[in-house]
């Protein structure tokens, strides 16, 4: 679901990385890719949506063909996300039952102490400033020295 009807930011440095994914694919898995590319291409020319959303060009038969090479959106995604004012942000598809599901109350959006405790589970799970938007601003390039460069939606790099 992660991989799908989305924008997928994505820096300079990701879209070089996963460039590099894509280039030691099996020359089948290359040309399924380049077609799905060149589908989301025409599809974009022509939408009339202000945001075009989509699914992800390297998702084949619902997997990732380029999983290790995958940027942070992807990396992060899925994860539990927690904000300077302290509240948390499950990933959609904890309620779907997956991520988180099994340790949070759904209807107040909190970490249930009772339910991960019924679990075994003797801390309570943490979630971490990892929104994409945090992980590559300035301050965070600046910290670590380390440059994203420009960001647009995965589909403009083609």
């Amino acid at each position: 679901m992660c991989c799908k009807n989305s924008e997928f930011p994505y820096s300079a440095i990701e879209a070089r990385y996963l460039l590099q994914g894509a280039l030691s694919l099996e020359k089948e898995q290359q040309e399924l890719v380049a077609k799905n590319i060149s589908n989301l291409l025409y599809k974009k020319k022509y939408s009339k949506a202000g945001v075009f959303k989509y699914d992800c060009p390297f998702l084949i038969d619902n997997s990732c063909c380029v999983y290790e090479y995958r940027g942070v959106i992807c990396r992060a995604f899925g994860l539990m996300t927690s904000y300077h004012d302290g509240k948390i942000k499950a990933p959609f598809c904890s309620d779907y039952g997956l991520n988180y599901s099994n340790v949070l109350n759904l209807k107040k959006n909190v970490i249930s102490p009772a339910k991960y405790k019924k679990l075994k589970v003797k801390e309570e799970p943490l979630g971490f400033n990892i929104s994409y938007k945090y992980l590559t601003n300035e301050e965070f390039e600046q910290t670590f020295g380390f440059k994203f460069g420009e960001k647009r939606a995965l589909i403009d790099w083609f």
